[in-house]
């Protein structure tokens, strides 16, 4: 036996991809544990459909789709009969061009069909009613319990033990570290706990106190009797098929039609409520079907599908499947309780995928794929509270086929997070989105007769626009506005260690004088970038950090000595930037602090009229000025002052346009944990000279061979993100941030490419809906490349 000791609670797709991929790595000391019996355990994989379609609008979540399907296919575990979307709304037809763009994008190879040829591909189809269609030939259907045999036969011939009736009653953990499992029938130790226990998983990991943002909801499949029209010796002749508009899916099985249906109201289960393998009179995931809610679906399904009205529903089940706040599954360890992981709210779907990328970051300390997104740590405290769990999943369950433009915000539950601000802001109109629960101002009615450049985007980008964003972002080029800043994350890194900490943590060099503020990254073991950070010296042994979010806050704490203090101050305090031409204008008579020797990247203390701050000169929008921090108390005292003062108030609208006019990237969407500092054009903020840091000598390495690099594209349209971008005809890159540029009258669009490509001048397309968009390269910034703005 080699590795550590494993217990894999839960031997559904994903518990047995697991113990195959880390046996696979040579971790063979792995015990897999079950309540049911194996491979058909009486969870979701027991009953799942299969249906995997590998498009998404997520990088990670393709990717860990496509490796799912390659894998299955070698297990002999996978039919591939394709995948095929039909739209039956002009607005669906849409969508699926965008769909088409994520799959080029992340190097799927996808079709556009024609209304014919939707048909051809799937007989079964109205012709009058559909409009078009997305296919995948590599699309299918995953056989989920031959998938478990298959994986677990392996993992047990390298060694792995796979116990079925075995019930895990309590994990066990001393000094913050787990050290094994009770079940049934004894105790087992383990030096890692994983938990994979499916639509059971809160429930479990409640065992150590942890709450998982997970509901399991109940959703509709039903079969047909057997239909002439379709083969009855063959397990799958046709292709899958998605009709999204009505909420609806189909895949065929010997001569029979199984229709899967979103559109009923939410069905949510508590975990703790689900019987016992024993007690369910088929499996613990199946509950009884209800026919009134299948009533639509069906009558949807003899009009899209003529074969169908002369059949009848045969049978039909409620299965389990779970949901998450966020649509994104649950991975990684346990802040609180090391050694206990998580592998949860994973579909068929992605199961190897997922297997795959939590061996790699077990057994490497890292996943060859990004998974920031799927990070379980990612979550802010107000989202693990059970009736904002509870209402999130259900609301995602209504939406899983919905339309979903990129800055549409959820509707319910708010407000929930509010800045000392907010009651100015809705006396101005602001137009407010949501961000991890803050309520964010986009833009303000009130400057709707400001003046604003000639721009009328495009009908998609028009979604959650306002001719008052270019007026906003004029208004901050040739005066001043007040950006509200208070939902950036702030941490407060404290201690006689913190110094060294710090400079262990990121690759700036932040042991400078007290006032200094410093542009870092943090770094992943592999030179990859965790975040970037921003880190002011406010004392001898005081920071304070902005940073991205919780992921921030939980790599600072895994990583925390005990002569250093880590505490969010984000909730306490808040922020505004002052930014403008005419910043030092308006902020120089309020304040006592020489704003004119307050030099940029510098920060000091003091007082703007009664109320004490603290004030970074940083600019997030390439202008002269602040930000300016104050606690929550005094923050309205704080917008008040200036506003008597006549500043105005800008939102993110104009705030995106100006951040992408200076070139400043932004985490999580420009780059990820799968790109580098010198890919992402943030060589600078690597100080190698300083002495070592996490990621130093792979960050070295990695430095001598950039072979694609975010780069710069101006275009005369505007797109919104993620679209596929062609040179030659030929898909080479993707879309991050994009936005209309107001100063420099031009649409930008950041983008990865090869490095041979991002030379500027060179012409490329980027494919947005059913067009293609013409793009130059060009040199960034777009504005102010002297920096003169900003350090006047």
């Amino acid at each position: 036996m080699a590795g550590p000791s494993v217990v894999v609670i839960g031997a559904g797709v994903v518990g047995a991809a697991l113990a195959d991929e880390l046996s696979a790595r040579g971790w063979t000391d792995v015990t897999v544990v079950d309540q049911g019996d194996v491979p058909a355990t009486g969870g979701s994989s027991s009953h799942a459909p299969g249906l995997v379609f590998q498009t998404n609008g997520s990088k990670a979540m393709a990717e860990m789709a496509r490796y799912t399907v390659e894998k299955f296919v070698g297990l002999g575990a996978f039919l591939q009969v394709g995948g095929l979307e039909v739209a039956t709304t002009p607005e669906r037809l849409r969508e699926l061009h965008r769909r088409y763009g994520w799959a080029t994008s992340w190097g799927l190879e996808a079709e556009l069909l024609s209304p014919e040829e939707c048909v051809v591909r799937h007989p079964l189809l109205d012709a009058e009613r559909v409009l078009g269609g997305l296919f995948l030939a590599s699309d299918g259907l995953a056989l989920a319990v031959p998938a478990v045999a298959a994986q677990l036969a392996r993992a047990q011939e390298r060694g792995v033990r796979v116990l079925a009736r075995h019930e895990v009653l309590d994990v066990v953990a001393v000094d913050g570290r787990v050290t094994g499992v009770v079940t049934d029938k004894g105790e087992i130790s383990a030096d890692v706990v994983v938990c994979c226990a499916g639509i059971w998983g809160p429930r479990v990991a409640r065992m150590v106190g942890m709450e998982l943002p997970l509901t399991p909801l109940a959703h509709q499949l039903a079969w047909t009797g057997r239909l002439p029209e379709l083969a009855g010796d063959v397990v799958a002749s046709l292709p899958i098929l998605r009709h999204q508009d009505a909420d609806l899916y189909y895949r065929d099985r010997n001569g029979t039609l199984g229709v899967g249906y979103y559109g009923h109201r939410p069905m949510p289960v508590s975990a703790d409520d689900i019987l016992s393998v024993d007690a369910a009179e088929v499996m613990p995931s199946l509950t009884a079907f209800t026919p009134d809610d299948f009533a639509d679906a069906w009558t949807e399904t003899q009009s899209l599908l003529p074969a169908t009205r002369t059949a009848k529903v045969e049978e039909g089940v409620n299965g389990l499947f779970s949901f998450t706040t966020d649509n994104m599954p649950l991975m990684g360890e346990s802040r609180d309780v090391r050694g206990f992981w998580v592998a949860e709210a994973v579909w068929v779907t992605h199961s190897a995928g997922v297997g795959r990328a939590m061996a790699e970051w077990l057994v490497d300390g890292r996943s060859s794929i990004d998974l920031h997104e799927c990070d379980v740590n990612r979550f802010e405290r107000h989202q693990l509270a059970p009736e904002y769990v509870l209402a999130r999943g259900c609301q995602n369950y209504v939406e899983v086929y919905d339309i979903i433009h990129p800055l549409q915000p959820m509707e319910d539950p708010r407000p929930l997070r509010t800045s000392p601000f907010h009651v100015r802001q809705r006396e101005l109109g602001a137009y407010f989105l949501e961000a991890s629960g803050w309520e964010r101002p986009h833009w303000y009615g009130v400057n709707e007769g400001l003046p604003a450049p000639s721009y009328v985007p495009n009908d998609w980008a028009a979604r959650y626009w306002s001719p008052i964003v270019g007026a906003e972002a004029k208004a901050t080029r040739e005066g001043v506005a007040l950006y509200d800043m208070t939902a950036l994350k702030r941490l407060e890194v404290s201690g006689p260690g913190a110094t060294a900490f710090l400079q262990r943590l990121t690759t700036g060099d932040v042991d400078k004088s007290i006032g200094s503020v410093t542009y870092c990254l943090l770094l992943d073991g592999d030179g990859g970038i965790r975040s970037d950070v921003t880190v002011a010296r406010l004392g001898a042994d005081h920071f304070q950090v902005g940073a991205n979010g919780e992921l921030d806050l939980d790599w600072f704490e895994r990583h925390r000595p005990g002569d250093v203090f880590v505490r969010d101050i984000t909730a306490g305090t808040c922020c505004l930037g002052v930014w403008g031409p005419r910043a030092r204008e308006l902020v120089q008579p309020l304040t006592g602090v020489d704003l004119t020797a307050l030099r940029y990247f510098r920060g000091a203390r003091g007082y703007v009229g009664h109320v004490p701050v603290t004030m970074l000169r940083l600019s997030y929008v390439g202008e002269l000025g602040w930000e300016i921090y104050t606690t929550a108390d005094m923050g309205l005292k704080l917008w008040d002052t200036f506003m008597r003062e006549g500043a105005i108030a800008a939102g993110r609208g104009a705030f995106a346009s100006l951040r992408l006019e200076k070139g400043y990237r932004s985490f999580g969407v420009d780059m990820t944990f799968e790109h580098d500092p010198y890919e992402a054009g943030l060589g600078f903020a690597v100080k190698l000279g300083k002495g070592d840091f996490i990621g130093r000598d792979a960050v070295v390495e990695r430095k001598e061979s950039v072979r694609r690099k975010l780069t710069c594209l101006v275009l005369d349209d505007v797109v919104m993100g993620k679209e596929p971008v062609y040179h030659d005809g030929r898909a080479v890159g993707y879309v991050t941030s994009a936005a209309y540029g107001y100063t420099i009258g031009r649409g930008i669009a950041y983008a990865w490419l090869p490095a041979e490509l991002s030379v500027p001048g060179t012409a490329v397309r980027i494919g947005y809906f059913d067009r293609l968009v013409e793009a130059v390269v060009a040199a960034e910034p777009l504005f102010d490349p002297a920096m003169e703005r900003l350090r006047g």
